[in-house]
């Protein structure tokens, strides 16, 4: 008998996998999915390397998260003094 042609995997089934490997190990993922440790392990590798790149944009939304946050915390603050003011000064005019 000739050499089976290499089974291909969509990106998804890969993910998967992966994310079942992180929970489970990567053995017991293996097992249960049907596939080569060695090909999950590869898979782990890619992921965690392209993993780092999105990390580090990640981190640094997180980070513009939280300056934005921030922002919009004290612009609040500034419109309620607007609004006091106004109101205020609205009723000193009737007066």
């Amino acid at each position: 008998m000739g050499k089976s042609k290499p089974r291909r995997y969509t990106l998804e089934f890969k993910q998967q996998a992966v994310e079942l490997a992180k929970r489970i190990g990567t053995s017991p993922a293996a097992r249960q999915l049907g596939v080569p440790v060695q090909s999950l392990h590869s898979w782990k590798t890619k992921a965690n390397e392209q993993g780092l790149i999105s990390n580090a944009k990640k981190v640094d939304l997180d980070a513009e998260n939280r300056q934005l946050r921030k922002e919009v915390e004290e612009l609040k603050k500034v419109n309620q003094i607007l609004k006091k003011a106004a109101a205020f000064f609205s009723q000193d005019h009737l007066k």
